[in-house]
């Protein structure tokens, strides 16, 4: 039995060698050739397990230890018999951090109390849930659009609009480039744009050709961002919104859990949170964030790989 997880899901070194031999791997180390005898993956987004990754391969499971599956060619693992598991919701708390912490730092140059100010918040899962409850609490006034939940507010009218929704290219409601040129010309002039979503779901050209200003830690063809778009960015990171230590002890949980069910081991069980040793989280880190960003463009994977944790 063979495990292949990738080094930077953290706290399952050592937790399930008992069981089978496993590798813990860079993600580019993810490769046909690595994989071909691996009954097991544990991976992230930048881990993308298409037919050229699997084909030929013995995996029989994929856990990511991420809330989306737009990494991994789904219709090709269920025709395969190749189980995936994601993590939905395991870093919501840290994404609704990240998207207070951008209005901290940028509702002040509305000049207005966050009283005159209305949100749009286009997604209402897990995570939206949570952003609709801490605007209310600053006493921002929410719109939210959500046409799958039958939410249809006009998030266009308002000061802020944040997205939270999977990228998805078909179906009834596909999320691929929702916002375009279109809906952001419908926008109110100065209306703050933030994407801690997936990075298609904004279209970056359109958005750098709007006079929008504009938050965003998710971007088009990471690692090699657009340095125009960070350049006129108020607020840039690597996408790490959903980094704490507590979003990745879950996701990690999560994917250790549907491993040791699937193949009839003991249920291991993680490290306890308190104690652990965390990053940054003082007031102001967003803005340190992406000065370091602004400061090492070409360094975005790297910058992502080293964060500490908050």
């Amino acid at each position: 039995m063979r495990v292949l997880i990738d080094k930077y899901v953290p706290f399952l070194e050592g937790l399930l060698d008992g069981y089978a031999e496993v590798s813990y791997i860079e993600p580019e180390q993810f490769t046909p050739e690595t994989v071909r005898d691996a009954d097991a993956l544990i991976i992230r987004t930048r881990t993308h397990c298409s037919p050229d990754l699997l084909k030929g391969s013995k995996v029989q499971l994929i856990a990511t230890a991420t809330i989306g599956t737009d990494h991994i060619d789904l219709d090709y693992c269920r025709a395969h018999g190749m189980r995936v598991v994601s993590c939905p919701g395991c870093n919501a708390q840290a994404v609704c951090d990240y998207i207070e912490e951008a209005l901290i730092e940028t509702v002040p140059q509305f000049e207005q109390p966050y009283g005159q100010l209305s949100i749009g918040i286009v997604g209402a899962g897990n995570v939206g849930k949570k952003v609709i409850r801490m605007a209310r609490d600053h006493g921002l006034r929410t719109v939210v659009s959500d046409p799958p939940l039958n939410l249809t507010g006009d998030v266009t009218e308002c000061d802020i609009i944040t997205f939270h929704t999977p990228l998805t290219r078909e179906g009834q409601y596909p999320t691929w480039h929702l916002c375009d040129e279109r809906f952001l010309a419908r926008c109110k002039p100065g209306a703050l744009i933030i994407n801690a979503a997936r990075g298609g779901v904004v279209d970056e050209r359109a958005l750098l050709h709007s006079r929008h200003p504009f938050v965003i830690d998710t971007w088009e063809n990471e690692p090699h961002i657009n340095r125009e778009l960070l350049d006129r960015a108020r607020f840039a990171s690597y996408h790490i919104a959903g980094y704490s230590i507590a979003g990745k002890r879950t996701a990690s949980r999560l994917c250790a859990k549907a491993l040791c069910e699937h193949f009839g081991w003991p249920v291991v069980k993680l490290p306890r949170l308190s104690g652990l040793p965390h990053g940054d989280n003082e007031p102001g880190w967003l803005r340190r964030i992406s000065d370091s960003l602004k400061a090492n463009p070409t360094q975005f994977e790297q910058l992502r790989k080293d964060y500490k944790l908050r």
